[in-house]
């Protein structure tokens, strides 16, 4: 069972990873872009906007999910839901067909997501390990 002064930590991780995300993607598309490729920046930066815009999605989607008294869910989110892979593969599979950017780097910013929460766990485990220090 979860003690009442760790749900606050958990609101707080869950606020953080998002940042972590948009860090990574933004540190990364910045190293690549720097680095001289301007086709596999821009192709990192179009993976991890969709990985994030699916990341918010899903987030609001279960968001609502739990905090639904009735049978009914909005149709907004249900359509969001609903959206979020065929939106996906449709500009992935317009970039594929164009040759316009790189699907390696593509592919390497649908990760992002990864990534941030990766970070997120070395935040928590510092955190588990300062709290048992105390």
């Amino acid at each position: 069972m979860l003690r009442s002064e760790t749900i606050p930590e958990l609101d707080r991780a869950e606020a953080r990873l998002p940042q972590w995300m948009t860090g990574v993607a933004a540190a990364a598309t910045l190293a690549v872009l720097v680095s001289g490729h301007l086709r596999q920046a821009a192709g990192f930066a179009l993976g991890a906007t969709l990985a994030i815009v699916n990341y918010y999605w899903l987030h609001q989607v279960i968001e609502t999910l739990l905090r639904t008294t009735g049978a009914r869910v909005p149709k907004a989110v249900l359509l969001k839901f609903c959206l979020r892979y065929p939106l996906a593969f449709a500009g992935v599979y317009l970039v594929y067909r164009s040759h316009w950017l790189s699907m390696t780097a593509i592919f390497a910013g649908l990760f992002v997501p990864v990534a941030g929460a990766l970070i997120e766990a070395v935040v928590q485990i510092k955190n588990g390990f300062r709290i048992q220090g105390a």
